[in-house]
């Protein structure tokens, strides 16, 4: 069913009908998912790869703030398709508890907002929030078999181009399997060091330049394609540089070493989002559009100007 949807139909968050119905489902909400959130709030506070879900929400309102030019309207009536979303919610949520994967609750949780956008705005409106429901993904833990997946290629992958890299630098590096030898000194590429926190920050980044910059399709395909090197560049570059100063320091504490650790990890975050930052700028220097303007065109705008 469409309605017209100006006027009285428009939203208004304002309107007392309004916020009653967004306090109904804040409350509910907040029975509901209390204890996902704080599951999640503690996976944030003590996972480094996913430290970055305290600026999930407030990016997510951004982007919808963003967005507000293209606000369509809302259909303030019943919408079924709403109703069927909350409850594909909830069935992920029987079948996380059903199989104990815990992490698979967080992952209904942008399922039940756009069932509720969907139920009280109508779908125009749920479309158009869409990109920042979905950024709502990245508050939630990937599941540790979807995780260890990923980061095993890897751990292979940054071990090898580590190595590489202090070869290239003149540095007496050997990998064995998952160790890099430099000397005699060995240094440990876990599986914490895999990379998987740059590359959730990349992903979440490329994301939402995505939504906010109004590209060209072939440009956001490229921005999305050069997540995954940009990581793997950044965790090398990390290995490499606390491999070199723990190895020329000559110190093989494990104080030293996790100084060294930290701190790398710490600067790549921002040493990475530089990279993008600059893939980026190529991108947008990459090909130039001209415009044609016939000459009548032309002298009429001069003349409008003057």
């Amino acid at each position: 069913m469409n309605r017209d949807t100006s006027g009285e139909h428009a939203f208004n968050p304002l309107r007392p009908v309004t916020l009653a119905i967004c306090a109904v489902f804040a409350i509910a909400f907040g029975w509901a998912y209390w204890p996902t959130m704080t599951e999640l709030m503690e996976a944030w506070r003590t996972q480094p790869d996913y430290s970055h879900g305290f600026m999930v929400f407030p990016v997510a309102l951004y982007l919808l703030w963003v967005r507000r030019d293209q606000y369509p309207g809302a259909d303030l009536s019943f919408h079924w398709g709403g109703v069927a979303l909350i409850a594909a919610s909830l069935v992920l949520r029987f079948v996380s508890a059903l199989l104990f994967i815990p992490d698979l609750d967080g992952w209904s949780i942008p399922l039940w907002a756009a069932g509720v956008v969907w139920l009280i705005c109508g779908r125009r409106v749920a479309l158009w929030a869409a990109p920042a429901i979905g950024f709502l993904i990245f508050m939630a833990p990937l599941p540790y078999k979807v995780e260890r997946w990923m980061s095993l290629p890897l751990q292979n992958v940054s071990t090898g181009l580590s190595t590489w890299g202090l070869q290239l630098f003149g540095q007496p590096a050997l990998a064995e399997g998952n160790v890099i030898m430099i000397g005699d000194s060995p240094l440990f590429v876990e599986e914490a060091c895999a990379g998987m926190r740059i590359f959730v920050g990349i992903v979440a980044l490329a994301y939402a330049c995505v939504v906010m910059a109004r590209r060209p399709l072939w440009q956001n395909v490229a921005i999305a394609l050069a997540t995954l090197p940009i990581a793997i560049i950044a965790n090398a570059t990390r290995i490499i540089v606390t491999a070199t100063i723990v190895h020329w320091s000559g110190e093989s504490s494990d104080e030293v070493y996790k100084f060294v650790h930290d701190w790398a990890g710490i600067v790549m975050i921002p040493y990475a989002a530089g990279l993008f930052a600059l893939f980026l700028a190529y991108l947008s220097n990459l090909l130039r559009y001209i415009e044609t303007v016939e000459v009548a065109t032309l002298t009429r705008r001069r003349k409008t100007a003057h």
